[in-house]
């Protein structure tokens, strides 16, 4: 359960909600028939010795309730207190999001990224606010909600989620505790407009680690996540935290060393906007680079190419973040089979 009642919720995310968060992509077992708490208590512990503070528990890799329970609990017990677990209500309905928040919850998870369902389609804004004030009224736990292009809410509104209605739902809604900012993206329009009307109610989250920093000169963000912040290693904690002490010099030293790596994330395309999907199988490469799990995901799964893998480890290696030696087929393996 969380440690907070939910009039409580703003005041400990004020408090608590601090540095980066990654994103904890599920290991399996060989045969996939299981999932592999070796490899789960691995990440979070490389997670931990990374330097985050929080971590996407992520639902998007066919996982049944029964299992995103018990990774959430292996997960919150292997963190004992050093991260915080997050809770990805990306399930296929408004009440299978509702039982699998209670389930993590009672599992551990400390709040929620709310997303929304694929087979949602809204005809109004009303409908969206109905369906975000349902489920935070539904759960014990603390809400970041996520405006972003992925859920088609563009069509009602330019900000993917208006600004007016994010305000309504703050001041009707007292476990929204964040916004994960990235509405209009590639524009950054969203982000600083949502900042300017709501950063001294909620916390407001940039996951955008290029994005960020620079801004971080002008915009005192607390936190940042979630995201696949674990392809740079150590680098996104250690300049994020730079930046939020008001050392922009060393900051931005650590932002520019680390270009090669970002050219290869980007020239990858980890998101896939024809498809709006994000290639998890990508993700758990990068954070595998890094000294994560890796091993194999169930299907159904986006692939991962040699070139797009070989694109990944040269910008690391071209970084300085990893080494990157092991030979492609280890990753599908994982570094604790099971």
């Amino acid at each position: 359960m969380p440690r907070y009642t939910k009039a409580e919720a703003r005041e400990w995310a004020r408090e608590h909600m601090r540095g980066t968060a990654n994103t904890t992509i599920a290991s399996y077992s060989s045969d996939l028939r299981t999932l592999n708490e070796q490899g789960i208590r691995h990440d979070i512990r490389r997670a931990a010795q990374l330097g985050f503070k929080g971590t996407l528990i992520c639902s998007e890799t066919a996982l049944s309730l029964e299992e995103y329970e018990q990774f959430t609990g292996w997960a919150a017990d292997e963190a004992d207190g050093l991260l915080h677990i997050i809770f990805q209500a990306a399930f296929n309905t408004l009440e299978e999001n509702i039982e699998a928040a209670r389930r993590a919850s009672a599992a551990g998870a400390d709040y929620a990224l709310l997303s929304y369902p694929a087979n949602f389609y809204p005809t109004d804004e009303g409908e969206i606010y109905e369906y975000t004030k349902a489920f935070c009224d539904a759960v014990d736990l603390g809400v970041m909600l996520f405006p972003v292009p992925l859920w088609n809410f563009g069509r009602l509104h330019p900000a993917d989620i208006a600004p007016d209605m994010l305000e309504a739902l703050v001041k009707d809604v007292p476990n929204v505790i964040a916004i994960k900012a990235e509405g209009a993206m590639p524009l950054t329009a969203g982000l600083l407009d949502v900042h300017r009307r709501l950063s001294d109610t909620v916390v407001i989250s940039c996951p955008l680690e290029k994005e960020v920093i620079p801004l971080m000169s002008y915009v005192p963000f607390q936190y940042s996540g979630t995201s696949n912040f674990e392809y740079y290693g150590t680098s996104m904690p250690r300049m994020f935290e730079a930046a939020r002490d008001g050392d922009m010099d060393t900051a931005m030293d650590i932002y520019w060393s680390i270009m090669p790596a970002r050219n290869a994330n980007a020239a990858v395309g980890t998101y896939v906007p024809q498809t709006g999907l994000i290639n998890r199988m990508l993700w758990k490469y990068q954070g595998w680079l890094n000294g994560m799990n890796g091993g194999p995901l169930r299907q159904p799964t986006m692939k991962a190419s040699d070139r797009q893998m070989e694109q990944l480890r040269q910008g690391v290696r071209a970084s300085g973040i990893a080494d990157a030696a092991e030979p492609n087929s280890a990753f599908f393996v994982g570094r604790n089979p099971a």
